[in-house]
């Protein structure tokens, strides 16, 4: 009887934890909601856009309320839409190729905003003084998201 109930307690136990389980979108820490997966198939634009060095895609997923004040309180490095225009133009024409991975750690929200946490890392070949050079840069980094007319749109984080 001590055996049967203790199977009965361990099937219990375990169909209640499986249950309970959250699963993640894979090769993430994020969990696996349809929002969560339409957020990342969104970043995954943006981050095929960087690789494909696509200036006029990466345009248009930027919204044009776009502004970063790259994490400092002086204002001569913030980035508004039109600042960040010209710059991708310029950095894009430095960069011959790029690689560029990430690692999705979260993914909250506030509002119509979405807070996309990531790890990347990117690998981009520029020219330079002693010819063409591959450097690498690896970051923890956050995308703003806002929906804007039923699509998401890049705030801040490019």
């Amino acid at each position: 009887m001590k055996t049967l109930n203790f199977c009965i307690f361990t099937a219990f136990c375990l169909l209640f934890g499986a249950g309970c389980a959250h699963k993640n979108i894979p090769n993430t820490y994020v969990p696996d909601t349809r929002e969560n997966r339409e957020v990342l198939e969104f970043v995954e634009q943006y981050r095929k856009a960087v690789e494909s060095q696509n200036t006029a895609a990466l345009l248009a997923l930027a919204s044009e309320r776009y502004f970063d004040d790259s994490g400092t309180p002086q204002g001569e490095d913030d980035i508004d839409y039109k600042a960040l225009k010209q710059g991708l133009q310029r950095i894009l024409k430095e960069v011959q190729e790029a690689r560029y991975q990430i690692s999705y750690r979260g993914v909250n929200y506030s509002g119509n905003h979405a807070l996309v946490d990531v790890l990347y890392t990117g690998w981009f070949k520029v020219n330079t003084s002693d010819g063409p050079q591959w450097r690498r840069k690896l970051q923890p980094h956050r995308l703003v998201l806002a929906e804007e007319n039923g699509r998401y749109k890049i705030l801040s984080g490019m």
